[in-house]
């Protein structure tokens, strides 16, 4: 047995869930009728358990067992192409929502639109599931960004927290104090890094088709004095968003972005007193455009799609959709969902508040997405250390991003 078919065994025997089905094995195209096998990246804690739990409830209410296969996304969504070019799929796919077009341009996905109950969710959330304006994944929670601030260090200094871009330099500026920045935020060569960019660059009204426009230079331009101007700390270039959540729990940043993933983290550390507000935008009164995260169900086309639709409306029933985004800190993709919610949680409040003006990443560019984001990372590197000016880097960018569409 190779390395890789062990850990997958292994995998599938911490992590393989029936309602009836005894034992466990890796997932095959010859599985039993009533059995639906799915395919998913959740290995951490509290997301495995969730979707275990709902997919054993769902399991019993649609009379299917329920197998999963689990492995870490960089391997799934390869494993994942492969099989949608081979029309091998499993019955019911969860996949981050960037990786989407990619798995839908392979033809082997159900249209979604009038199968699933959407009624009501979120234009943006349904928006992050269209490839080629057909509806191919669903999501019962998204995620985004919003500023977490020190309340006590702003209490003391008499501060409010920022809502505009020239308010957040200026606070930054002034909250900066020896081994305290006044913001933290990943500027990492990653998808991580583009990712908390984005508020930025659509904020100043740029697009991913174009990421030398004027707009883009000034987005690139305003980011790149904080790092100038001391605000962030150059090491940021190598933050991943937890090392972000870890300066700041540190009192080592007075402010950072971040997602609502963290809330659970913050809430548990003794003597935080913190803040959660949306992101400043460029202009008083503008709403913050923040990119749209979270993960998305697929259906893949074959035999058993009918009982995959069904265990997937299930899974995406008000009552679970509530319980996946409560242990997640997730919006959930219904308003009426996370009205409820945020008064249970307060502090989603910001992030429910942005979900109506998020944005898909892949919206603009489908499949092309992944390499204009790596163009973009790449620019905001050049551009932080002084490498080049903002303008040059987002030349270069869009020569490469020019470059990788060809």
């Amino acid at each position: 047995m190779s390395p890789r078919t062990r850990a997958a065994t292994a995998a599938c025997a911490a992590l393989a869930l029936t309602t009836a089905l005894g034992g466990c094995g890796l997932i095959t195209a010859d599985t039993p009728p009533n059995t639906l096998t799915v395919a998913d990246y959740y290995t951490a804690e509290p997301g495995n358990t969730a979707l275990t739990e709902i997919l054993r409830s769902c399991g019993r209410s649609t009379g299917v067992n329920v197998v999963r296969e689990v492995m870490p996304r960089a391997q799934l969504v390869p494993k994942l192409l492969r099989d949608g070019a081979a029309q091998t799929l499993p019955d019911l796919v969860l996949s981050d929502n960037p990786d989407l077009p990619k798995l839908a341009s392979t033809g082997a996905l159900l249209p979604l639109e009038g199968q699933v109950r959407t009624d009501g969710f979120y234009k943006s959330v349904l928006q992050a599931g269209t490839y080629e304006n057909e509806l191919y994944g669903v999501a019962p929670g998204v995620n985004g960004l919003a500023l977490f601030y020190d309340k006590a260090l702003f209490e003391k200094e008499g501060l409010q927290p920022p809502t505009t871009w020239k308010e957040l330099q200026e606070t930054a500026a002034r909250l900066t104090d020896g081994r305290r920045y006044g913001l933290a935020l990943s500027a990492v060569a990653t998808e991580e890094g583009s990712w908390q960019y984005e508020p930025f660059f659509w904020g100043a009204g740029a697009g991913l088709e174009k990421l030398d426009s004027a707009e883009s230079v000034s987005a690139l331009t305003y980011w790149a004095s904080l790092f100038e101007d001391g605000s962030i700390s150059k090491s940021a270039l190598n933050w991943q968003q937890s090392d972000v959540a870890e300066q700041f729990i540190g009192h080592h940043a007075a402010m950072m972005i971040n997602g609502s993933w963290q809330l659970a983290a913050l809430s548990a550390e003794k003597g935080l007193d913190y803040g959660v507000v949306p992101l400043p935008t460029r202009t008083s009164g503008d709403a913050a455009i923040t990119p749209l995260g979270g993960e998305t169900w697929a259906v893949p086309k074959g035999d058993k799609q009918g009982k995959a639709v069904e265990l997937l409306n299930c899974v995406l029933s008000q009552d679970n959709m509530i319980e996946w985004a409560r242990l997640r800190a997730d919006v959930p993709a219904h308003p009426a969902v996370a009205g409820k919610l945020v008064k249970e949680l307060p502090d989603l409040a910001p992030f429910v508040a942005s979900a109506p003006t998020a944005r898909s990443r892949t919206a603009e560019l489908g499949t092309a997405y992944p390499a204009v984001s790596k163009a973009l990372y790449t620019a905001l590197q050049q551009a932080a250390i002084g490498q080049l000016s903002p303008a040059k880097a987002l030349a270069a960018a869009q020569r490469e991003a020019q470059s990788a569409d060809h």
